[in-house]
Parts: structure tokens; C-alpha cells; sequence
């Protein structure tokens, strides 16, 4: 079958049965049960635009030639307030893309949203690695307060990863660390050799202090169930809750002793995160590792190829196993907001192996889905992530981002500069319970 991309799509990039990485066949079958469905539309908002927006329209030829449903995408810059006053004006499109899940929440429980199939939940925990993670931050109450699958998560992203330079550490002498245990133990014998083992960085201007955030989301997950971090990102376990207050100091152990950090412990506030990485490409090497989430090869200096002159490895897990597999990341919802039967008919689509294989060839994009071609990646990097988000255990949502504004991107921020700087966890932590109290 050929097909022609529309004029609003970007140009097809696969014809179909040409690349045998691709389930052809799912379309094949989506197409048989979804067909007849000529000259209807669908209209999706996002916030993707650039290279972002043509990765993601070039999928969408792919649904029209299946269903005859044409599909009209608009991106913009300020989706989060975009989408808040279409729906509040009752002209909201037929599918949403969100990128984070509180707003998605929120418009869920003043009934801007459509609640999803029991079927469709009951899809994403059978076929997506922890797929009891991704639908419990994808299920909200609704405006009568029952709790239903409102979104559809497509489009991954991973945190929990350490950036080394493999050179560095095979001329050292030093292993990749398999373990959370064996992690602390290098970073002590990297100090012991008189190495500096970590570069980290925590500036961005008005958002200093949300790199922390992150260490301390990861160290949560390390030391604390799943069902103990979902009641921290909801205040129903306080921010100054010992279980808390232990993994702020846990990042501690790494931030603050000066052996353990480029440029000594007053540099890790001062040093933008955009600039922390490249002590791992110095000769010698200022550091040996920088953990930081998928996007951080964008600041490597010019010429680094990831898998030969940086790599990257897991944030371990603890030998016992106890925990299991906890990665830490982010993902794009897809919310339906009317009653058009096309819009669903897209949300089925998306859980077509083809729907995610065509752009894991491209780049830009992971995918928890079991039921993928793991070779479509088109790059190693992307198949090594794949594999994290596949072997996980559990998965969750960037935590700063699912507490309310004034904490996660406010008093978290500036609670962990203060920490660096020499605040004590316990005051830290009980200042921003501080803030929190005030919002309810």
C-alpha cells in the first residue's frame, strides 16, 4: 500500500513493508478493525513544535491510510495555558497532549476530559514494562470524584542515568557499577585515589536547585517503596518525614563531601547544569560520572559520540533486590476531550507496535510498549535506554513535577541550594513542609 503525506504531515520517511523492523502486520490488523471511517476529522493540540512536531506528524499518515480519519495538529508554545482556555471555553480540541500529568489531573476533575476504557487500562498494564506504574499517573478522579484512566501515555523519557567516559574508566581501572552498594563503592575508591569522582551542577538561572530534585526523586526510589514515594509527591507522606529527610542526605553523601565533587562543594550550586558534564571530557578528567536524564548529550562539547566517547549506565538499584528495578523519568499523556468516536479510534492506534516502531527509526523517542521491535531503535543509545524502560520494575513520574508549583518547582528548588550550601536536611526539609502547609 503507498501513501502520501498530507499537507499539514510531515513527509513520509518508511514506506510501508520496506523496513522489516516494523510490524506491518498491526497496521494491517488495526486497519481491518478500524476501517470505513472516511471523512471524519480529528483535531490534536501539543505542545511539539520544529523537529518535535515532524517526528510526531510522520506517524499520522500511517492512521489515515488505516481509518480515512484526517488528522489536523497544531503545536504551540504555550500549550499549558492554551489548552485551559479552549477547554474552559468549550472549544477544546479532540485530543490533547500533555506533558506533564497534573494539569491532565486537573482538567479531569472539572470534567474537561474524557475518562478512557477499563479495557484500555487493563491494555497498558499487560503490555507496558511496570504497567501498574503507568497507569496509576495516568488515572484521576474525575468531577464526581471516581477515579478513571483519563490519559494514554506515549513517548518516554529516562533520568535515571550516570554519564562516563568508557577511557576514562577503563584506564583507571574503574568498573561500571552494577549495584547501588557498588556505585558508592567506586565513587569512595575514585576519592581514595585522589580522583574527583562526580561533577554536578545544579544552576539554571531561576531554576537553580531543580537538578537535586532529581538525585533526590532517584534516591527515593532507592530507599523507599513505590507506594511511599507517590504519598511524598502528595503530601501524604510529609516532605519531613525521616523516610524524606534520610534520602536528602543520602544526595548528600554525594554533593557535599569535597572529595566527591569537581571544584569542591561550593561549585555544585554555582556550576550550571549545562556546563557540569564537560569535567568528564577533560584531560585528565575532572570527574568520572554526572548523572543527568537522556538530554544532557546536547551539551557534551561538539564531536562526542555517545557509545564510543560518552556512554552511560543505570542508577543502580540495591543488591538485595528488595526495591527491584525503580526508574525515574517522564512521558507525553494523550487525553481525549470530546466525543468524537475518531479520537479514540487514535488512542487505539497508539497501542499499535507500528505506532511506536516507525518513530523509535527516527529518533527522539522510547517506548515502554513489551510488545516492540527493540532493533527499530535507530540509534544504540536509544535501544540501551529502551532496555532501561523495559527492565524496570517500577517507573515514576519525575517527582517535582506532579507536586503542586510553589513546592516542586519553588521551595524543592531552592531547598536543595540551601542544603549544598550547608543547611542541615532535617531543616530543609521541614521548611518546605513549611511552604506546603500553607497551601492547604
Amino acid at each position: 500500500m503507498g501513501l502520501a503525506a498530507g499537507a499539514a504531515h510531515a513527509q513520509m520517511v518508511i514506506e510501508p513493508g520496506s523496513d522489516d523492523r516494523i510490524n506491518w502486520q498491526s497496521l494491517e490488523d488495526f486497519k481491518a478493525s478500524h476501517g470505513g471511517m472516511e471523512g471524519q476529522e480529528i483535531t490534536i493540540l501539543g505542545p511539539w513544535l520544529g523537529p518535535d512536531q515532524e517526528l510526531f506528524t510522520s506517524i499520522l499518515p500511517y492512521f489515515q491510510e488505516a481509518t480515512g480519519i484526517t488528522v489536523n495538529y497544531s503545536g504551540s508554545d504555550s500549550f499549558e495555558q492554551q489548552i485551559v482556555i479552549d477547554s474552559e471555553a468549550g472549544s477544546p480540541p479532540d485530543i490533547a497532549i500533555y506533558p506533564q500529568p497534573g494539569l491532565a489531573a486537573d482538567l479531569a476533575r472539572k470534567g474537561h476530559l474524557k475518562p478512557l476504557s477499563e479495557e484500555t487500562a487493563s491494555w497498558l498494564a499487560a503490555n507496558y514494562a511496570a504497567g501498574e506504574s503507568w497507569v496509576k499517573f495516568s488515572t484521576y478522579a474525575g468531577p464526581d470524584g471516581a477515579e478513571n484512566l483519563y490519559v494514554f501515555p506515549y513517548k518516554a523519557d529516562v533520568k535515571s542515568l550516570v554519564w562516563y567516559v568508557p577511557e576514562n574508566l577503563e584506564d583507571a581501572g574503574y568498573e561500571v557499577p552494577e549495584t547501588y552498594e557498588d556505585l558508592k563503592a567506586v565513587t569512595e575508591q575514585i576519592a581514595a585515589d585522589g580522583e574527583t569522582p562526580w561533577c554536578i551542577g545544579l544552576g539554571s538561572g531561576g531554576a537553580t536547585g531543580w537538578p537535586a530534585t532529581d538525585w533526590v526523586e532517584d534516591l527515593m526510589l532507592r530507599t523507599n517503596s513505590p507506594e511511599d514515594y507517590d504519598a511524598w509527591t502528595t503530601n501524604a507522606l510529609p516532605f519531613n518525614d525521616p523516610k524524606v529527610v534520610a534520602a536528602i542526605e543520602e544526595f548528600g553523601w554525594f554533593a557535599k563531601n569535597p572529595d566527591f565533587v569537581a571544584g569542591g562543594v561550593g561549585s555544585v550550586s554555582s556550576t550550571d547544569f549545562r556546563d557540569s558534564p564537560k569535567g568528564l571530557f577533560e584531560s585528565p578528567p575532572s570527574c568520572y560520572f554526572h548523572r543527568q536524564a537522556s538530554f544532557i548529550p546536547s551539551f557534551f562539547p561538539d564531536g562526542v559520540e555517545i557509545g564510543l566517547d560518552a556512554d552511560f549506565f543505570y542508577f543502580p538499584a540495591k543488591a538485595d533486590g528488595a526495591l527491584g528495578q525503580p526508574v525515574l523519568g517522564g512521558g507525553t499523556l494523550f487525553g481525549v476531550h470530546s466525543d468524537n468516536p475518531a479520537a479514540m479510534a487514535f488512542i487505539e492506534f497508539l497501542q499499535v507496535p507500528a505506532a511506536h516502531e516507525i518513530w523509535m527509526t527516527q529518533s527522539g523517542f522510547l517506548t515502554p510498549h513489551t510488545g516492540v521491535n527493540t532493533e527499530a531503535y535507530g540509534t544504540e543509545t536509544n535501544r540501551k535506554m529502551g532496555d532501561i524502560l523495559l527492565n524496570a520494575t517500577t517507573f515514576r513520574f519525575d517527582g517535582s513535577d506532579l507536586m503542586p508549583a510553589a513546592i516542586g518547582a519553588g521551595a524543592f528548588w531552592t531547598g536543595m541550594v540551601d542544603f549544598v550550601g550547608g543547611a542541615e536536611a532535617q531543616a530543609v526539609a521541614d521548611q518546605i513542609q513549611s511552604t506546603w502547609d500553607t497551601l492547604k
